[in-house]
């Protein structure tokens, strides 16, 4: 299975892909840090380990497999075991990342940064490690850039804060997030085989497309459900298995996520920013958006300016 399937993809022989069960799946997490860089393009390496490259504020770009991919705020980027890649800052005069090295089967002993990153002049081929291939599911590295929701979001902040404080225990908690995180990435269209979408499974994938694109649209569940032709309880059906939550909570997600990027990056009103996300009533928009966050908007605000 594992050769079958990447000799079909690439005569490289990186990530390394084997055919793992769920249940199988033990990941140990080596680094998780928020961190922020001037413009400007970074050295070409290769991993011995995984990372997801998450893009808070401002834009990247990465080439790997003679391919420039470009991460906006709100979107990841997989980096897999073994293959070569150069990051980018794209926007000036900075942008900021939150970043996470982990493996998939607890293989590695990572101590310091050279742990993770290869060293060229002394390559060591046993260190690359596996990428797990389920029956029916892409491997994550074949779709290399995701927009995950808003609780995969969270989740990635709560192992940051984990791994930074380390309490008791952490190393449970940080596995556990990160087989969460690693779910709701496989739940997304971009992860899921043509086999496994359904008929209507193209058309919900541009669906939710559109939404990110016009967040501040009147995306009810009656008006989702009559783009697709369906009943409201089939539409909410459907689109949770392609999205992994309910409309409802999707377009709340792409609102939030926008509102934070807007309360982060420009200098528009609490007023403003939440109805360009779709909410005209400001003090509904705080009530939302403490709810997600635990905190106001103007507080974010605040806070982003800190960190």
């Amino acid at each position: 299975m594992k050769g079958a399937y990447r000799l079909e993809k690439s005569e490289s022989p990186f990530p390394r892909i084997r055919s793992t069960p769920f249940r199988e799946w033990s990941p140990s997490v080596h680094y998780a840090q928020f961190q922020r860089l001037p413009t400007g393009a970074l050295p070409r390496r290769r991993l011995y380990d995984y990372e997801l490259l998450y893009v808070y504020h401002g834009e990247a770009a990465t080439t790997m497999h003679g391919q420039r991919y470009k991460i906006e705020a709100g979107q990841l980027i997989f980096l897999p075991s073994g293959v070569y890649h150069q990051n980018e800052v794209v926007s000036s005069p900075n942008a900021r990342f939150l970043g996470i090295h982990f493996d998939f089967f607890d293989e590695l002993d990572i101590q310091t940064e050279a742990d993770m990153v290869v060293n060229e002049a002394a390559v060591l081929p046993s260190k690359f490690i596996y990428e797990p291939y389920v029956e029916g599911l892409a491997p994550l590295s074949d779709h290399p850039v995701y927009t995950p929701p808003l609780v995969c979001v969270q989740l990635m902040e709560q192992l940051v804060h984990e791994f930074t404080m380390r309490p008791i225990g952490y190393e449970l908690v940080c596995k556990g997030l990160m087989l969460h995180i690693l779910a709701h990435l496989l739940r997304l269209p971009s992860s899921r085989s043509a086999g496994q979408t359904s008929l209507h499974g193209g058309r919900i994938a541009e669906l939710m497309e559109e939404i990110e694109a016009s967040p501040a649209a009147n995306w009810t569940n009656t008006t989702i459900a009559a783009k697709l032709n369906l009943s409201i309880d089939h539409t909410a059906k459907l689109f949770k298995q392609i999205a992994g939550i309910p409309p409802s909570e999707y377009v709340q997600s792409i609102r939030h996520r926008e509102a934070r990027r807007l309360l982060r990056e420009s200098e528009l009103s609490i007023e403003n920013v939440g109805s360009i996300v779709g909410y005209s009533d400001i003090h509904y928009f705080s009530r939302i958006f403490r709810r997600h966050e635990g905190i106001s908007p103007r507080e974010y605000r605040k806070l982003s300016k800190i960190l």
